[in-house]
């Protein structure tokens, strides 16, 4: 059934209470225009699709933008939950939503593959749709990958690698290309072999490549041995060499499972806007391939929910069910696994197993795929602010969002870490042009923070009163744009000549907090007769834009360059601030536990904490090697010793934002 558009947002179309049926089925959302913008499955549609128009300032952001988006909503239902996975890829497939991630890679990624319809099969690279009548083993990364793969193993099964027109050509002409003249293919062109010989080269190049190797190499042995006892030393050496290549091959492919397995092992790093997907092929025991994707998310997607798209749209596509593996090993598994596994199992013809690897090898395999996956998400990130045209866009689309008078080409921003209101520390991390510019950094240790209009001094902090985020901030604030107004003039370095960058104000000061910290931030600024330096806030839980003196945050587009740029030099500040906090409360810690040492003074402790910097790394040390360390005599060494060795427990560091564990 179906609802009339409504332009009124999503509770204009919401469905009367009661009209949707509490069955398994697919849903379709619908723009004002017609169009399908996202299609969804649920075991039970009346719950589903009651979530999506509850509070909308309790949904997600992408989601929030969908049903906003959205003019009316419709449902199919169906039987069971295969049907459910079934009909959604087909819709997904058909109507191409906008909101549906999407798992599409920038190039098709070749394969190694074998022509087993024709008389007289022929070894290709191949690219796009899998075809009927081709056995296809990859996908690799790069074609020279299977070239070089080609080029040693045709020696060894000399199939034909040439294309119908050149094979023609030289069956007419009654000679063999150069790759026949040096026995790189076996030549059926001419009939050097017949079909049935050539047909049985490429049955054991295929049995190699599917990772039955050994019985190829035994024969071979044999017939090495079986030569030179014929005293038939020319073609022992051949044979001889022939193995080499093949472990030469064996090589470029490493075996990772002993079992022979084969599998696809698929792992995933995300964050609010993208994740990253990383499939290693593994056949017979060996990676054969690999294959990797960054996709955009639009609305909050768990690992489970990330896999079974996965599942539902890569195997389900026309060019990979002829490639469905036994099994498929998956960091978490699917919320619909078993109706999964039985439409896998229907699309490759046998049984299907998707599985978690909990130990052994295909767990270490899993990490290995999963290191993979970060990387490539480091690199897709790096490529997207290196891009010139990206940060100019993020640049322009802040300059409209925020109404500047122009484009923010240096921005500031502050973030505060402490634990329970010690250690108090903050970062200051400074980008010009869309770049960081690391030699403009600060780091401030928060000397009095104000609490409620009083100075909190450093024995009120170590009481455990805390520090409050927003009179640190006011702290820092004040301190970097009171040197500011001292050096009103740019000063010039000394050693290079040049300017001062750090003398200069920024465009944009952005604050790691909501309301209250922004708040702070501008009163700072206020007080120091500054009126020209914008200044918003970032808040993590949904990543809103909040500017002083407005009540409600502003929502940058979730995927736009503006946001990206926003939320990597605020992530930037977080880990600059961190990296100090854990500094300065390892020394802060090793001062302490050395404070009620006898016989250990000022210039002993300095020299302890200069060599070992942590109490963790000083309970490490034994006496003979603390008595290396300048002014520790034995007595020292062995007081030391027993004093840490009493089994004080150091206090765990939380971010108080993100509830991470700073250190251990």
């Amino acid at each position: 059934m179906s609802r009339q558009p409504n332009v009124g947002g999503p509770a204009a179309y919401r469905p009367a209470p009661g009209t949707i049926p509490d069955q398994p089925g697919v849903y379709r959302f619908y723009d004002r225009h017609g169009r399908v913008i996202y299609v969804g499955k649920a075991k039970s549609l009346r719950s589903r699709l009651s979530s999506y128009f509850q509070d909308i300032a309790a949904l997600h952001p992408r989601t929030q933008q969908m049903v906003q988006t959205g003019a009316r909503v419709d449902w199919t239902v169906v039987s069971t939950e295969v049907e459910a996975l079934q009909l959604e890829y087909s819709w997904i497939k058909e109507f191409d939503p906008r909101f549906n991630v999407r798992y599409r890679d920038d190039k098709s990624y070749p394969s190694l593959a074998v022509t087993v319809g024709e008389e007289f099969p022929r070894l290709q690279v191949m690219r796009g749709p899998k075809r009927k009548g081709v056995r296809y083993f990859g996908p690799y990364a790069h074609a020279w990958a299977i070239r070089e793969t080609l080029d040693l193993l045709t020696r060894v099964f000399p199939a034909r690698t040439c294309s119908n027109g050149v094979f023609k050509r030289h069956t007419q002409m009654g000679r063999p290309c150069l790759l026949g003249y040096i026995d790189k293919c076996s030549a059926p062109c001419i009939g050097r072999v017949t079909a049935e010989q050539h047909r049985e080269i490429v049955d054991d190049f295929c049995d190699f490549m599917a990772g039955r190797s050994d019985q190829i190499e035994r024969r071979l042995r044999r017939q090495m041995l079986q030569a030179s006892e014929d005293l038939e030393f020319e073609r022992a050496a051949r044979i001889r060499d022939d193995l080499g290549a093949l472990a030469k091959a064996t090589e470029k492919n490493a075996v990772v499972l002993t079992d022979g397995t084969d599998c696809d092992v698929v792992a995933f790093v995300q964050d609010d806007l993208e994740a990253s997907v990383q499939v290693f092929y593994v056949r017979g025991g060996r990676i054969r391939g690999r294959r990797g994707w960054v996709v955009d998310k639009v609305e909050e997607l768990t690992t489970s929910e990330l896999v079974e798209q996965y599942l539902l749209q890569v195997y389900e596509s026309d060019d990979a069910t002829s490639s469905i593996p036994r099994s498929i090993l998956v960091p978490e598994m699917p919320p619909d696994a078993e109706a999964l596994a039985d439409r896998l199992s229907a699309l490759r013809g046998s049984q299907v197993t998707i599985g978690v690897p909990r130990r052994g090898a295909k767990k270490d395999l899993l990490q290995t795929v999963e290191r993979n996956a970060a990387e490539a998400f480091t690199q897709h990130r790096l490529r997207r602010a290196s891009d010139l045209t990206a940060r100019s866009q993020a640049l322009s689309e802040l300059q409209d969002a925020l109404l500047l008078d122009d484009a923010p080409l240096r921005i500031e921003c502050v973030d505060v870490s402490h634990v329970q209101g010690t250690n108090v520390v903050a970062s200051l991390v400074v980008f010009e042009d869309g770049l960081p510019k690391k030699s403009d950094y600060r780091r401030f240790s928060i000397r009095g923070a104000m609490k409620d209009g009083a100075s909190i001094d450093v024995h009120q902090a170590r009481s455990g009163e805390g520090v409050d985020d927003t009179a640190a901030i006011a702290e820092v604030v004040t301190r970097r744009f009171r040197r500011h107004l001292q050096d009103a003039e740019p000063r010039t370095d000394e050693e290079t000549g040049r300017p001062r960058r750090f003398a200069y104000p920024p465009n944009l000061f952005i604050v790691d907090g909501g309301a209250p910290q922004v708040a702070a931030a501008s009163d700072a600024l206020t007080e120091l007769g500054i009126t020209d330096i914008a200044v918003i806030g970032i808040a993590k839980r949904l990543e809103e834009i909040w500017v002083p003196g407005e009540s409600d945050p502003y929502i940058l587009p979730r995927a736009s360059e503006a946001m990206y740029l926003v939320q990597r030099i605020r992530d930037e500040a977080h880990r600059f601030a961190i990296a100090f906090h854990r500094q300065k409360r390892g020394k802060a810690m090793l001062s302490s536990a050395l404070d009620d040492i006898p016989g250990l003074g000022e210039s002993k402790r300095a020299a302890l904490l200069a060599r070992y910097g942590s109490v963790r790394s000083l309970r490490k040390a034994t006496v003979d090697d603390l008595m290396e360390v300048p002014g520790i005599g034995p007595g020292t060494a062995r007081a030391v010793v027993d004093a840490l060795g009493s089994g004080v427990a150091e206090p765990v560091a939380v971010d108080p934002a993100t509830g991470e564990i700073l250190d251990r």
